[in-house]
């Protein structure tokens, strides 16, 4: 059986890292790579983990922030399906720690 891998998205952190604290620090010189996006679609591959990516884009980010790809993806083990299941079956509903309760339902007088 083969691991299944995930991913975690760094590009906020690469970001800071070079001073660019604005999601919108990125327009201009994407635009000078004539890499049009607006300002909601950077920002959602700034704050959210991207499904899918064009190499147009990863290696525009790249130069733009003289990083590797590993500084950007990090590769991490994949969520088992075990626990897709468990969720699926309420097993896993709650944040954290807090879990809710399970209601009982009592008659007036028991």
């Amino acid at each position: 059986m083969t691991a299944r891998l995930d991913y975690r998205w760094h590009l906020r952190k690469v970001m800071a890292d070079r001073g660019m604290f604005a999601t919108t620090d990125l327009i201009g010189p994407l635009a000078q790579r004539k890499i049009r996006l607006s300002s909601s679609q950077v920002y959602r591959l700034v704050a959210e983990r991207p499904e899918r990516l064009s190499l147009k884009v990863l290696m525009a980010l790249l130069d733009i922030l003289d990083c590797t790809m590993t500084d950007l993806i990090e590769p991490v083990p994949a969520a088992g399906q075990d626990k897709r299941r468990n969720r699926a079956a309420g097993g896993d509903a709650g944040i954290g720690g807090l879990r809710p309760k399970r209601a009982r339902i009592t008659r007036p007088g028991d």
